[in-house]
């Protein structure tokens, strides 16, 4: 087995991303107009709340990534992160006020006002 099919796993492992995420992640990966772009999703230590959730783009893969297919969206999220995130669920909500990305983390037992922390 390839160092690519060990890392390589089905979206139900560690994020669920919703329908209405996917649209709108797509929407953005075509306006950046790399070739072979990721979607990174993180944790770092910070925010208000003990931990602070992160989402970029990014073009380079580590070996300690894991690597997921939503629905042709390449998801990489680094190992040390994904027992943080592991349940979580990303949407996307439009709108004028509070819209964006949101995360609902079953791990976290206190999260800030704005969504963007938590603590587990």
């Amino acid at each position: 087995m390839s160092d690519t099919q060990k890392n390589t796993q089905t979206s139900e492992n560690v994020v669920a991303i919703t329908p209405e995420a996917i649209v709108e992640i797509k929407r953005l990966m075509e306006l950046e107009a790399e070739d072979k772009l990721y979607l990174r999703i993180g944790v770092a230590a910070g925010g208000c709340s003990g931990m602070s959730y992160s989402m970029a783009f990014d073009t380079n893969k580590k070996e300690t990534d894991l690597e997921f297919d939503y629905d042709g969206i390449p998801v990489i999220i680094d190992a040390k992160a994904a027992p943080y995130l592991a349940g979580s669920v990303l949407e996307y909500k439009g709108g004028l006020l509070g819209g964006g990305f949101n995360f609902t983390n079953p791990n976290a037992r206190r999260s800030c006002g704005c969504g963007s922390s938590f603590t587990c």
